[in-house]
């Protein structure tokens, strides 16, 4: 948590913990499996999608301020950011296959840069929850 703000971004980017923003984007990909399979719909809709963003939101919360990652609020931007792209492409290869055509983000290009900000702005919100969390337990800069 000792992030140096004063850096610039490429040199703070190099100590994001990468496994880590890997891991809590592969554990957001949960919310568009659910859509893909069914099982949202199969479970309702429109609570089946909230609790598992609930989920997913304290899922990031816990782990970037709980663990010894340098940046939480930067951890959770770039989560936030990867998870867009992951989704993105996604979508791109998963719609063709399983409706015959090009759906989502691609398909509607202006949903491009709103879905890359919204989830910037989701894991910002996480960063900084986690943030606090760290300064609940006694964890300061």
């Amino acid at each position: 948590m000792n992030a140096d703000t004063r850096l610039p971004i490429g040199r703070r980017l190099r100590g994001v913990n990468w496994p880590l923003v890997a891991a809590l984007t592969a554990v957001a990909l949960v919310r568009p499996l659910f859509s893909i399979a069914g099982w949202s719909e199969a479970l309702g809709k429109p609570l089946t999608p909230v609790v598992l963003t609930l989920g997913i939101t304290l899922t990031w919360i816990l782990a970037a301020g709980l663990s010894r990652v340098r940046d939480p609020l930067l951890t959770l931007v770039v989560t936030g950011v990867a998870y867009a792209l992951a989704a993105l492409v996604l979508s791109a290869v998963l719609s063709p296959l399983l409706t015959g055509k090009l759906q989502g983000p691609l398909a509607q290009p202006q949903a491009i840069v709103p879905l890359f900000l919204v989830n910037a702005a989701w894991g910002a919100f996480c960063g900084v929850c986690a943030i606090g969390l760290r300064r609940v337990r006694g964890i300061r800069s």
